[in-house]
């Protein structure tokens, strides 16, 4: 084991981190596992650009003195202004990159549904200004940290331009895939922006169908990879998931982790919940349950009914998530005696598609477009059952929350679900929640209608499910512990096993 004393410097460079810019499980895990690596003694830093809802008094940041010269090929060197901030209850520095022309705009990365046409330079602006930004702090990290595509060019930047630079040239790299899905693919003209050499443009590391492919540069460069489940390390090898770059994650399989992202159970504890109608805990479960159940019916303009099941699902309203699924198979659910509820924006065929649905189906249905914190925790402590029926899924958080507050998830076995919820058995009374393997209607009827006969006809069943759901724990500290494993590999692979001798004395 390394020793304590040896404090390691750690740069996270990332396009979102809660709660300044966040769209997705990425700024989850950007928010919070830094702050659980400084507890452990790390030098963490974050940097992010500086969108136009970040706004500066706020989160009182501080402009440092001097700008940043990044050097961006063809187009010339740019320059941008750095503010410093501190993640929310932690001492982790946040560096936000201010250049109005990239990043002051409504959206992160689109807007209208459109990406925004200069994606590709505001984000391999962010990924070289996070390494130019070391020498600004006059700081050397062990390790640079990207995520997903949009930072993904960094550990190819490391590998080739940066190679010798004495703050950044000696650092390993890990990228996490957060989602196979969003690959940073553009016209090959961007290779004279990253400025790298074309003979980088190859099928083994930058292109990818006559374009360039930022997150397949970063596989193969990265010194190695995680995304953010087992589960989904090994599907992201398939041609099912791995959306066309199932071949160059093969060819790393070795240098491939999977680390499950922690839950925040300081935001998301039914015993310490500011939103929901009474706080509860696993000796208390079926009482509170039911008080936050009438309450959750009452918001939602459902019947007051403590003898019917609620099935709840906050989500997205995207084929990744299995809304499709959810509207080819709600007529069918409707007609057993049970009630429904979603919360959620996305598509908007599914806004009009379900508030059909509840002006159909008061009494069953009731539909929230748009997202609410308050109304997604109250979804969590007062249904009955959660629906999680997605395509895929990468890690995953809701079917975490779900457990965490008695309320037994329904799954796809896939990724971060088939990992974090057991499926139930009968006989022993195992398992914390229903899975089904299949991603179509029929699978997901089908396990609804299980979980609906659990409620009406196997209340000690129902009674295990919830405790033994309560019982589990998604901690950060469990997973910074792990990636504190795989910084230290990371180092051994980079510099080699006697400079790791000798810095770790080992």
């Amino acid at each position: 084991m390394h020793k304590q004393s040896d404090r390691l410097s750690v740069l996270f460079s990332a396009s979102e981190a809660a709660p300044f810019a966040k769209e997705g499980g990425l700024g989850d895990v950007v928010g919070a596992l830094p702050k659980y690596l400084h507890r452990m003694g790390y030098d963490v830093r974050v940097v992010l650009p500086r969108y136009w809802s970040v706004d500066r008094e706020t989160y009182g940041l501080r402009l440092l003195p001097g700008s940043l010269v990044v050097p961006m090929g063809i187009i010339g060197e740019m320059y941008c202004g750095v503010y410093e901030g501190h993640l929310p209850g932690s001492d982790v520095p946040v560096y936000f990159l201010e250049h109005e022309a990239l990043y002051g705009r409504s959206g992160l990365y689109q807007q209208d549904g459109q990406g925004y046409m200069d994606n590709d330079n505001r984000f391999v602006f962010l990924s070289k200004a996070s390494l130019e930004l070391c020498k600004l702090l006059d700081w050397k990290p062990d390790v640079v940290h990207a995520h997903d595509w949009h930072t993904g060019i960094i550990p190819t930047l490391l590998n080739t331009s940066y190679l010798h630079d004495r703050f950044v040239g000696n650092a390993a790299s890990i990228l996490t895939i957060h989602n196979m899905q969003y690959q940073g693919s553009f016209y090959p003209g961007l290779m004279e922006v990253l400025g790298i050499g074309w003979k980088h443009f190859n099928y083994l590391e930058v292109e990818k169908d006559d374009q360039v492919n930022l997150l397949k540069a970063g596989i193969c460069h990265a010194t190695l990879i995680n995304t953010v489940s087992r589960g989904y390390a090994h599907e992201i090898q398939t041609s099912e998931y791995g959306w066309g770059l199932e071949g160059a994650v093969r060819e790393r399989a070795a240098d491939l982790y999977g680390i499950l992202n922690g839950v925040d159970y300081d935001e998301w504890n039914p015993a310490t919940d500011r939103f929901i109608a009474t706080t509860y805990s696993a000796r208390t479960v079926k009482k509170g349950k039911a008080a936050c159940k009438r309450d959750l019916q009452q918001q939602l303009g459902l019947p007051l009914r403590d003898d019917v099941p609620v099935f709840g699902v906050v989500s997205r309203m995207v084929g990744q998530k299995g809304t499709d699924i959810i509207a080819e198979a709600i007529h069918r659910i409707l007609e057993m005696d049970v009630q429904f509820v979603m919360v959620g924006n996305g598509e908007p065929w599914a806004h009009f598609y379900f508030g059909d649905i509840a002006a159909a189906h008061p009494d069953k249905f009731a539909c929230f477009i748009g997202y609410n914190e308050s109304l997604a925790h109250k979804v969590e402590a007062g249904a009955d059952f959660f629906v999680m029926p997605s395509a895929f899924e990468p890690c995953g958080l809701n079917q975490m929350y779900s457990l965490a507050y008695g309320t037994p998830p329904i799954v796809r076995a896939t990724g971060g679900l088939d990992d974090s919820v057991e499926n139930f058995n009968e006989a022993t009374l195992t398992g914390t929640g229903f899975k089904f393997w299949n991603h179509n209607a029929t699978s997901l009827f089908d396990t609804i209608g299980w979980a609906a006969w659990t409620f009406y006809n196997n209340p000690k069943g129902l009674a295990a499910l919830r405790k033994n759901g309560m019982k589990q724990r998604f901690t950060w500290e469990d997973a910074a512990a792990r990636y504190d494993e795989l910084y230290h590999l990371a180092i051994r692979r980079r510099r080699g096993a006697e400079y790791y001798r000798n810095r770790f004395g080992i």
